[in-house]
Parts: structure tokens; sequence; C-alpha cells
């Protein structure tokens, strides 16, 4: 048995030749660049192919005015300021004009919302009454406007 240099065959991927001290092992990496620049060649054809591809049947439909969609959905304002005055759409009426007015826009539409803003100091029953008289005229979609908190100020250094 003789001490020293080995060969190491075919069986480690020398190839039969032997290998020296200094001599390096092959690579086994994989290189990821060409798939990477492959893939985005193939993002951008699809980016601009995608548009062209939901267009292609050109067809000359029949207009009707039958079936409009809506263009935006109704409301109404009401406001309550802090000293308890109701405003319907930025207009100040008693609670008998407001009832007569919210009946006015129901009749024109159920699915009318109402947009309720009402100041904080307001008590919570002068609320509640608004919402009672808006269901006694037929609109149950009633919504509560809020204001998003500011964020908190950070001190200066």
């Amino acid at each position: 048995m003789a001490f020293g240099r080995t060969s190491l065959g075919s069986a480690t991927g020398g190839g039969g030749r032997a290998m020296g001290a200094g001599a390096q092992r092959p690579l086994s990496d994989i290189n990821v660049t060409p798939l990477v620049d492959v893939m985005l060649v193939l993002l951008v054809i699809f980016i601009i192919t995608a548009p062209l591809m939901a267009s292609s049947i050109k067809l000359d439909l029949p207009q009707t005015d039958a079936g409009q969609p809506n263009d935006a959905p109704k409301f109404v304002s009401l406001s309550v300021d802090a000293s308890g005055k109701v405003f319907l759409n930025d207009k100040a009426v008693t609670d008998e004009e407001l009832a007569q007015q919210l009946e006015k826009a129901a009749a024109d539409s159920k699915d009318t919302e109402v947009q309720l803003r009402a100041d904080q100091t307001v008590p919570y029953g002068k609320v509640v009454a608004l919402m009672g008289i808006a269901n006694k005229a037929g609109l149950s979609r009633i919504g509560f406007v809020t204001e998003a908190e500011a964020a908190p100020q950070k001190p200066p250094r």
C-alpha cells in the first residue's frame, strides 16, 4: 500500500485524471441568471399581450336605455351640530320638514342611504330620534360618518 497521491477516477467526476494538491473541484451550483432573464422576458411579453387578448372579439352591441346602471348610489346627508340643529343636505330643517323630505327621498328610491353626521357632544337620544324619523320615512339604510383619528405627534428632538 502506497501513501501519497491517489487517483480518484471517474467516480468523483475526475474523468480518470489524478487530482493534484492544487486542483479545483468541479462547481455544482446552478447559475440562475439565464433563468431569471428568460422569466423577465416572458413577463414583459405577457404584460403586453394580456390587454390585447381581452378585447380580441369585436362586437357591435345593441343599445338600450332599459338597463343603465346607476352612476352613483343615492344618499342624503343628515347632520346635527353641537347645539342640536338638524341639517339635511347642508340646509337647516325642522323635524317636520325632515320627515317630509325623507319620505320624498324614499319615494324616489328605497335604496337611498342616510349618511348621519353628528357632533360628538350631541346626546344619544337626539341621534336615535333622527334615526327613527328616517326609518318611519322608509329609509332603513343609515350610515354613520366619522373622522379618522389623527396620528400621534412625535415630540421634536
